[in-house]
C-alpha cells in the first residue's frame, strides 16, 4: 500500500473518528432517497450477484444496503477502526484493510466498483491514477459509481467531535471528474447533481461511468 501523505493522515483521521463519525451518520441514508435511487440504479447496471468492491467503505452501512439489492459486495477502507464497526455491525459481510490506489484485485475481476464520497481525500492530481485503477479492476461493461460534494473549494475538519485530528474534504465541479474519468478510459452513463438537504452545505454529485466492451 502506498503510505503517501494523505494515506497517512486520511488513515490517522478515521481511525480517531471513527465511532463518533458512525454514529453520526448512521440514518443517512435512510433519510436519502434520491441518494437511494442511484444506489439502486448502480445496482441494477451490475446486474443481481454482480461482483462488487464498495472502496473506501467506512462503517460498512452502503455495503450492507448493496448487499440487500443482491449484489455480491465487500468492503475496503483504510482504516482499521471503521472495519471494527463494520465488522461488527455487518457481521457477515466481508471486508478487509487496504487502499484503493492499490488494489489486490485481479484485472477485470469486478462488475462493480463504489466510491462513494471516498475520492474526497485524494489531491486532483492523484485522480488519474485511482481511476485508472478503478478500470484496471473492471470487467469490460462493469460500472462505476463515484460520490462526492460540489464545490472548488476544501471543507477543513479541525478537531471534529473533539479529536485532535485535521482533514480536508475536498469539493469538485463534477465537469471536472468527468473528464477525468473519461481520460482514464471510461464512458459515462449518468450525471445526476442534486441539492443540498438541510444538514448539507453544497450540492451532492454522483456520477455512473462504465468500462467498455
Amino acid at each position: 500500500m502506498t503510505d503517501s501523505d494523505f494515506v497517512t493522515s486520511t488513515r490517522v483521521f478515521y481511525d480517531t473518528v471513527a465511532e463518533d463519525y458512525a454514529e453520526r451518520f448512521r440514518d443517512v441514508l435512510t433519510a436519502s432517497p434520491v441518494d437511494r435511487a442511484m444506489l439502486d440504479a448502480f445496482a441494477e447496471l451490475v446486474g443481481r450477484g454482480g461482483a462488487v468492491a464498495d472502496l473506501g467503505c467506512g462503517p460498512g452501512r452502503v455495503t450492507a444496503y448493496l448487499d440487500s439489492l443482491g449484489l455480491s459486495v465487500f468492503g475496503l477502507d483504510l482504516s482499521a477502526s471503521m472495519l471494527a464497526i463494520a465488522r461488527r455491525e455487518q457481521p457477515g459481510l466481508r471486508f478487509e484493510q487496504g487502499s484503493m490506489l492499490e488494489l489486490d484485485m485481479a484485472d477485470s475481476s469486478l462488475a462493480g466498483v463504489m466510491s462513494w464520497y471516498s475520492s474526497i481525500h485524494t489531491p486532483v492530481d492523484e485522480l488519474p491514477r485511482l481511476f485508472a485503477e478503478f478500470l484496471r479492476v473492471l470487467a469490460p461493461g462493469g460500472h462505476l459509481l463515484i460520490a462526492f460534494q460540489v464545490g472548488d473549494e476544501p471543507k477543513r475538519h479541525d478537531k471534529p467531535f473533539g479529536h485532535d485530528v485535521i482533514l480536508d474534504f475536498l469539493r469538485r465541479q463534477p465537469e471536472t471528474v468527468v473528464e477525468l474519468l473519461e481520460g482514464a478510459g471510461f464512458t459515462l452513463v449518468s450525471r445526476t447533481v442534486r441539492e443540498p438537504d438541510p444538514s448539507e452545505l453544497t450540492r451532492q454529485a454522483f456520477l455512473i461511468a462504465r468500462k467498455p466492451l
